[in-house]
């Protein structure tokens, strides 16, 4: 038996949601994350995991955001391959092996509107080039399952898209595993007007290659019968069951058919010290220091009184975040606990609740005023409960509900010092007084010890060194809203009060409120002296880039140093920026580095004339950066071959 379960970031010991854990901009902390969730999952007897999700989202209304690696392919692909070694491991036949799935196939993160479940209308070109390369570098990485979306695409549904299944899965790819219907989705077929009948919905999605129905029960009804009528060749049905039994195979359960069942060593990796030390260092290295004017943070563990207002102060019921339903809550440390143990006198901190997520309390705001007032400084708990995030929660406005904001409002009249502290599965709209908040740290749903990570940061213990992996916007109509769009042909210009007659919107810029790849730390980091090996690029030549990097600041951090490209003129028109490479350096206060990134001719690639990958000779730009609207500039030439 074959025993599979939703394992997305963490198990019974929760780490910080997909997307949160992406803002590390670390495969190597995401393979440890998923390994350590593999080894508490399958000592409970599991085998199969449906994670990673590797959709490219870019619509941040779009619930399921939370569950991937944001808006960039690039990062995208560094991440699906780092999850599939982590939850595989080296051995697919070890008990702590977890087998990976890629989800969901293909282009869910495109759905129209940012609403769950809806249609996809996508050139085949925008298919090949920023949906379909995250899922071939997790097969790459050994991922031999995956799971199809529920969206159709250009009106096949994916469940029965035999282009998706067929030609490009197992033709182009030579994909040799299995493929799992999403729950329900084979029935479903019935709804999209594609099937006539569940009957119909089973036939059309065994044909298309989806080797294994899940929750409906479609194909043990139906199959025989399609089978005897002669309306699915047999020869089809024995390709999904040989490629089932390889993966049964391939997990060693024919040699141990019991082989994660061990209650032993159930007890003995459940919720470990180690287990929830990663726990706490990952979240911490998910945070991200959004502003710091003044340098208000971090705050000093003693000699101020802190004001810990809004409805998760003290709220244990969002800490684990959306798909984490096997977590433990009775583990999960919340952030006035994990406050306090950072604190050198408990007593410093006072606790006001504020109001609820999306409504007011009795009283309440009052409290949290008089809590500011006797409070040196402030830190405002607030954001999204983790049911506002993940499956079956689109939302058409990304910002903070009403009740929320007018409990920010009236503590920031207070005139005290506050510090956001934001809760949240999406990139957010920031308004008012939270935009303008002196300091905000964007903490997302941070998993088990959520608590003491945040404590980490607020009070210094840890640098923040987290990017942003999707774009915040100014409103929530900028959605869908990514760094890397095109400029067409009337690019807004720089100037604020010139945009008449240009790419823009009229109540905000086509900018980001905080761009991708952005974040601070509590030293400030520097790049100088770029320089390229050649600026021109032979055709199969390696051009190298460097620059150095510095602490400015009088303490050790971490700082993400990012590349982008740009391909100047093109048969195609291409992005103003596209991420092609990232490096995390630790520098002590006062020290400098060179960092060092390569590019060969197939990484300018992109899907051209005839929906083939192709790569033209010609200009490119190029920018060594800390996020996607700045950065050292350069420029090189790829020469023509021969």
């Amino acid at each position: 038996m074959l025993l599979a379960g939703d394992v997305i970031h963490g198990f019974k010991t929760v780490f910080p949601i997909p997307l949160a854990e992406a803002s590390a901009f670390d495969p190597h902390l995401a393979e440890r994350t998923a390994r350590a969730a593999a080894i508490e999952a399958s000592s409970h007897g599991l085998h199969w995991t449906f994670a990673p999700m590797v959709d490219v989202a870019r619509d941040q209304r779009w619930g399921r955001v939370s569950e991937g690696a944001g808006e960039d392919v690039f990062l995208g692909q560094m991440l699906a391959q780092a999850r599939v070694r982590g939850f595989q491991g080296k051995d697919l036949t070890a008990p702590d092996s977890l087998l990976a799935t890629a989800k969901h196939f293909a282009a869910y993160g495109a759905v129209t509107a940012g609403m769950d479940y809806n249609s996809v209308e996508l050139s085949e070109a925008a298919l090949r080039e920023t949906h379909l390369p995250p899922f071939l570098a997790a097969f790459e990485a050994g991922c031999l399952s995956v799971m199809t979306a529920f969206n159709d695409i250009n009106g096949v549904p994916a469940t029965a898209n035999r282009h998706l299944l067929d030609d490009i899965l197992r033709g182009e790819w030579n994909f040799k595993g299995v493929t799992i219907s999403d729950y329900t989705a084979d029935q479903e077929l019935v709804a999209h007007g594609f099937a006539v009948d569940d009957r119909d919905a089973a036939r059309l999605a065994i044909l298309a290659g989806v080797d294994i129905s899940m929750q409906s029960g479609l194909y043990n009804r139906y199959l025989p019968e399609l089978v005897a009528g002669g309306e699915v060749p047999l020869a089809v049905i024995d390709a999904s069951v040989r490629r089932v039994l390889m993966l049964k195979e391939a997990l060693g359960l024919f040699d141990r058919p019991f082989r994660s069942i061990d209650p032993k060593l159930q007890n003995s990796r459940t919720a470990t010290p180690a287990l929830r030390a990663l726990s706490r260092e990952a979240g911490a290295r998910s945070i991200v220091l959004l502003r710091n004017e003044g340098g208000l943070l971090p705050l000093p563990r003693s000699g101020k009184r802190i004001a810990l207002i809004g409805p998760f102060a003290e709220d244990r019921d969002n800490i684990l975040g959306p798909w984490s339903f096997f977590g433990d809550k009775s583990l999960g440390v919340d952030l006035a606990t994990g406050l306090r143990a950072g604190l050198d006198d408990p007593g410093w901190l006072v606790i006001a609740k504020g109001s609820e997520v999306e409504s007011a309390i009795p009283g309440g705001i009052e409290a949290a005023v008089a809590a500011a007032n006797a409070a040196d400084v402030v830190l405002l708990a607030i954001g999204e409960s983790q049911n506002m995030s993940g499956e079956a929660q689109s939302r058409t406005d990304i910002g903070l509900p009403r009740a929320q904001h007018l409990l920010a409002e009236a503590v920031a009249a207070t005139g005290k010092p506050v510090v956001v502290l934001l809760r949240h599965g999406r990139a957010m709209v920031l308004e008012g007084a939270v935009k303008a908040a002196p300091a905000i740290l964007a903490t997302w749903f941070l998993g088990t010890e959520t608590g003491n990570a945040v404590a980490d940061v607020v009070f210094g213990a840890v640098n923040p060194s987290g990017r942003l992996p999707v774009s915040f916007p100014h409103e929530s109509g900028q959605e869908p809203f990514a760094y890397n769009h095109r400029s067409t042909g009337r690019p807004a210009p720089l100037a604020p009060e010139s945009q008449e007659y240009k790419a823009r919107w009229r109540t905000t810029r086509n900018e980001a409120a905080y761009a991708f790849g952005h974040g601070l730390g509590y030293a400030p980091f520097g790049l100088s002296h770029l320089s390229l090996s050649t600026e021109r690029l032979a055709w199969n030549a390696t051009l190298t880039i460097a620059a150095q990097v510095a602490n400015l600041g009088q303490v050790a951090g971490e700082h993400v140093v990012q590349l982008y490209i740009r391909d100047r003129v093109a048969s195609r028109t291409r992005p103003v920026r596209e991420l092609k490479g990232f490096q995390r350096v630790a520098l002590r206060p006062g020290e400098r580095r060179e960092v060092r990134f390569t590019l060969r001719r197939d990484q300018l690639m992109f899907v051209g004339e005839g929906d083939r990958w192709t790569v033209e000779p010609g200009r490119f730009d190029l920018w060594v950066a800390s996020s996607a609207v700045d950065g050292l500039a350069g420029s090189f030439e790829l020469l023509a071959a021969g």
